[in-house]
């Protein structure tokens, strides 16, 4: 027997570190949905930790091998049969337009089995390297912690290929227990789905194996838990059987879904209700149909969202600051005489660690039609880059730094300083920002298709040379951009300093606080910065800077 590389390392590097906040957002779009014919998945990787771009290649194996599975710290936890061969893999994206994202949504803390063999980003790991197809992978990803067991708290899981995108949602059995609590549905062509931290599956057709899959025990373990009455008259509901709803999970989980679906379907009018706990309010529909289909700038806005235009619109109000600051600086929730309160928790947050927008399309060869849209930090300040699923090499930008000691060298790093600066004046420099990632996203976006048919004409002649330009292209691209991040980070220190902003022309200008804001410190000091009244002012008296 032959023990190939341990299977640790990227998958560490995906997940590692996550906070216990709730993280992590997914969008679905089914090809009928989109503009263009696109299936696509976004994904928001939330977290504390320092992301690094690798790519994983194909590779043949012999028929002894297996696969070592540890945890992030290195400890093993169990060994599996290896397959003759696994497909190429970058990021979520594998060889043939397979894509995955991921939320967690913790669900019932009892049903955690920490013997479980396989985690849930062991599972997404091995499938995009073992299958071809959304069902593929849900029955791999189903058969595996049947035979190894399932050592994640609950966990949704989007899966999307050329032609479908479902949503599994998956949950142990408690300690010492066999397998896993799953449910699989396909997102009916034509709509869209979302989740957050939160299960959305709630009852399901029991006799539609088209379209819905599940664990034989799925009803049958709720019963025995005492999850679920079978004489309540009410339908089996998988969501509030594994995951409860409370205040606290609606607020996190629910507001986002709701800001999604509506921005999608604004014609539907979804009513904040359910996500304000409001009794007797509706829980949002898992997929809705959008009033129009959607480009793929479309989906890099709706994944840029803090509820803008909405009651909870974090760019307003005083918790927004003096210049409208969409972030708010965890802990998300704290007490103040013993009354417990939270901060808003949007789809964009400044702890995202990476994102994604992937785009599966029929039409084209796997290696032109599976792009990986990625970017890092915040959505709302990051900028796109597209990563062709058949590439052999990243960005070298990407796939170095460390969280530990800044770098220019890292997109991570000049994304985050651009980020992090903006805050000393944010609806300022949000402007300049968005003027370089609509210029940059933008020229990519209306280049893609004439580049690709020419990439097309290439790969029917020679396949290897238009799978090289295709890897060129990924890289000058992810390379590009960071350059003109870090130049971006350097004209902001220029034009904003000191409280300043300085013209086209290097002239500073006074610019203040926004008059709504003074009104506020006013109000709460009415006579702090009063100044005394005088009878007359002279020039020699009048305070001046």
């Amino acid at each position: 027997m032959r023990l190939i590389a341990t299977y640790i390392g990227i998958t560490s590097l995906w997940f590692s570190l996550v906070t216990s906040i709730p993280a992590c957002t997914n969008f679905i779009v089914t090809k009928g949905a989109s503009e263009d014919g696109s299936v696509m998945i976004t994904y928001t990787c939330d977290g504390v930790f320092h992301p690094i771009l690798r790519h994983t290649p194909a590779a043949d194996h012999e028929p002894c091998d297996s696969l070592e599975i540890r945890d992030w710290g290195g400890n093993f936890r169990g060994k599996i049969a290896q397959i003759p061969h696994t497909y190429s893999v970058i990021r979520l994206m594998n060889e043939h337009q397979l894509a995955m994202g991921e939320s967690t949504f913790d669900g019932r803390a009892e049903l955690h089995n920490p013997d479980g063999t396989m985690r849930y980003w062991d599972l997404m790991q091995l499938a995009l390297q073992r299958t071809k197809t959304a069902r593929q992978a849900i029955e791999l990803i189903t058969e595996l912690v049947d035979t190894y067991g399932y050592g994640s708290t609950g966990e949704s899981i989007s899966i999307a290929d050329t032609q479908e995108a479902w949503l599994l949602e998956i949950i142990g059995p408690g300690p010492g227990g066999d397998g896993a609590i799953w449910v699989a549905v396909k997102v009916p062509d034509g709509y869209v789905s979302c989740h957050a931290n939160k299960a959305r599956i709630g009852t399901f057709p029991l006799n539609d194996p088209e379209n819905c899959l599940y664990s034989e025990n799925i009803i049958s373990f709720a019963v025995e838990r005492g999850y679920y009455d079978p004489n309540s008259g009410e339908p089996f509901n998988f969501a509030e059987s594994y995951c409860p709803s409370t205040p606290s999970n609606r607020k996190w989980g629910d507001t986002r879904v709701w800001s999604i679906l509506r921005r999608a379907a604004p014609s539907l009018n979804l009513s904040p209700d359910y996500h304000r706990s409001v009794e007797g309010s509706e829980p949002y529909p898992l997929w809705v149909k959008p009033d129009e289909k959607l480009s793929l700038s479309d989906v890099f806005s709706i994944m840029r969202d803090h509820f803008e235009g909405t009651d909870f619109d974090m760019t307003d109000g005083l918790d927004a600051g003096q210049y409208g600051s969409p972030y708010r600086w965890r802990p998300l929730n704290w007490e103040i005489d013993s009354v417990e309160y939270a901060w808003e928790r949007p789809v964009s947050t400044q702890q995202t660690g990476y994102s994604i927008v992937s785009q599966s399309r029929s039409w084209l060869p796997d290696p032109i039609g599976g792009v990986l849209w990625y970017g890092v930090d915040d959505t709302y300040t990051t900028c796109y880059v597209p990563l062709y699923c058949c590439i052999d090499e990243v960005p070298e930008p990407y796939s170095t730094g460390s969280i530990r000691q800044f770098s220019w060298d890292s997109a991570w790093w000049a994304f985050n300083f651009v980020a992090n600066f903006a805050n000393l004046k944010y609806s300022y420099m949000i402007e300049d920002i968005q003027a370089v990632q609509f210029e940059l996203e933008n020229d990519m976006i209306s280049g893609q298709t004439t580049f690709e048919n020419s990439i097309q004409k290439l790969y029917d002649k020679d396949p290897k040379v238009a799978i090289s330009e295709l890897t060129q292209y990924s890289v000058m691209r992810g390379v590009e951009v960071v350059d003109k991040w870090r130049e971006l980070g350097e004209f902001l220190i220029c034009k904003y300093n000191d409280g300043y902003v300085r013209d086209e022309e290097g002239r500073t200008h006074q610019v203040g606080y926004p008059d709504g804001w003074l009104d506020r410190v006013i109000e709460s000091q009415p006579e702090h910065f009063k100044l005394p009244e005088k009878e007359e002012e002279t020039p020699e008296t009048r305070l001046v800077d």
